[in-house]
């Protein structure tokens, strides 16, 4: 069976029934924190813009701009939007490994895309909860099967899979819901492989939270074409000139091929709830220093200089060696673990230019040392693997190292925790009532009998006053 083909049987094949009950509950939490960081996104500047150049756009208007009073779109633009939202923060889950030749972290974001395509196309198609549901997890797969098959060479080139591979997801997710059949599903994914792109060049930019947008608009749009009888190549994911061989240089056909929900990846091996808005591959490092940082009970003024030692594969992504803003500041070690020192979190108020650009945190990073590491390297990128020398300026030193973190497979969070992250994110835009609303709403999605159920519950309008009415 050809790749394409397997993904076309597994989309229309696969229903509710087949998921046991644990992937469900994962999936419920996947929804519940890719939309708390929707809402929080949608509060950032490129959200804002994004969201402006939408507005100008006009046309029919079916589906929600999560975030913003009374914002609403056509499909493919409200999942620009809400996709965006969903990685301008860089606090959306992260796809881990099977193998220990994939570089662990550095698959996909896999929630954000398929999750922005659903909400925008389960509400224009009037779906329940569960079809909601059921799309989202079938995305979320094909995604993420899609992104263990490629050659990693997809991603250590300069593609950015969360865009190009995230279209794919996307994809399969919309045309789940719209109904498509076979041949217009081999289209679609045609479609969809030609409209996929996105480079690393943009990390630390407004344009990587973009990429995500324009992966769920781009699912989208290849769905509502090939719903039209809009053609495109066969065979697209394995075809000589197609996605594998043009984006990766090939692939592992037994990655996907009879891999699909076997198991499924979000059960095994897992997915990573972020506990911190930057970059993954920082977040062993920062849990390791909060530990430091506690357990020796250590004041700013009592760390003289930080030394931190890694790999390329954590190197090359975290390469800003001083933030110019909020988003370099995403993807720049000296300031995370500067944060972690002067305020003992990174959360979404520390990733703001008033803190990043501050003399407090300049100073606090002038104490930090990022040195590539032979023996690091050389161990694999199976694990995101660090070490931190800390020296004080009473002479004591400490070490640490660094391979695990809260949030990730290891370490999940909590449901409380979750809730936590999600009630932060969501309280940029709603009072609290309203987000208990949505929490309610969120853990029994799939009991909803109509997406609005939930869409409704995200209005961001206080209490008691009419969606896009000042308190």
């Amino acid at each position: 069976m050809s790749a394409t083909r397997a993904v076309i049987d597994f989309i229309l094949e696969t229903t509710m029934d087949d998921f046991p009950e644990r992937l469900l509950s994962e999936g419920r939490r996947c929804v519940t924190d890719g939309t708390g960081v929707i809402l929080a996104g949608s509060t950032d500047a490129c959200s804002r813009i994004v969201q402006d150049q939408i507005a100008v756009q006009g046309g029919n208007a079916r589906a929600t701009i999560i975030g913003p009073p009374d914002a609403r779109a056509p499909a493919s633009l409200a999942a620009r939007a809400n996709g965006t939202a969903g990685h301008a923060m860089d606090f959306d889950d992260t796809q881990l490994s099977n193998a220990p030749d994939r570089i662990f972290g550095l698959l996909t974001h896999p929630t954000v895309a398929p999750l922005a395509a659903g909400y925008a196309v389960a509400e224009r198609e009037g779906a329940t909860g569960a079809e909601f549901l059921e799309a989202f997890l079938i995305g979320f797969e094909v995604e993420c099967k899609i992104a263990e098959a490629i050659d990693p060479r997809h991603y250590m080139e300069g593609f950015h899979s969360t865009a190009t591979i995230g279209t794919l997801g996307a994809c399969a997710t919309a045309a789940k819901l719209a109904g498509l059949q076979a041949d217009e599903l081999a289209m679609a994914f045609g479609i969809a492989a030609s409209l996929s792109a996105g480079i690393r060049l943009g990390f630390g930019t407004m344009t990587k939270p973009l990429h995500a947008g324009r992966a769920a608009e781009n699912g989208i749009l290849a769905v509502d074409l090939a719903a039209r009888s809009f053609t495109a190549g066969h065979d697209a994911l394995e075809a000589p000139w197609g996605f594998f061989r043009v984006f990766g240089g090939g692939f592992e056909p037994e990655r996907l091929v009879g891999a699909l929900g076997a198991p499924y990846t979000l059960l095994d091996p897992g997915v990573s709830v972020k506990p911190f808005p930057s970059g993954s591959l920082g977040h062993p490092s920062m849990a390791a220093m909060l530990e430091l940082v506690t357990e020796h009970d250590l004041a700013p003024d009592d760390v003289a200089h930080i030394t931190f030692r890694a790999g390329h594969n954590i190197l090359n992504p975290l390469r800003y060696p001083v933030p110019r803003n909020e988003l370099e500041a995403k993807f720049c070690i000296p300031f995370v673990l500067s944060s972690i020192v002067l305020r003992r979190r990174a959360g979404i108020r520390e990733f703001h230019d008033d803190f990043v650009l501050s003399e407090e945190a300049a100073d606090m990073m002038r104490r930090v040392t990022v040195q590539f590491d032979e023996e690091i390297d050389a161990r694999g990128y199976d694990r995101m693997r660090s070490a931190i020398d800390v020296r004080l300026r009473d002479g004591t030193e400490l070490y640490t190292e660094a391979d695990t973190y809260p949030g990730g497979p290891e370490r999940p969070l909590t449901r409380e925790e979750l809730h936590g992250k999600f009630r932060d994110c969501a309280s940029l835009v709603m009072d609290d009532a309203r987000i208990d609303g949505a929490l309610d709403r969120l853990e029994r999605v799939d009991e909803l009998g109509h997406i609005d159920d939930l869409v409704d519950a995200l209005s961001t309008a206080p209490t008691g006053a009419p969606a896009g009415v000042s308190a």
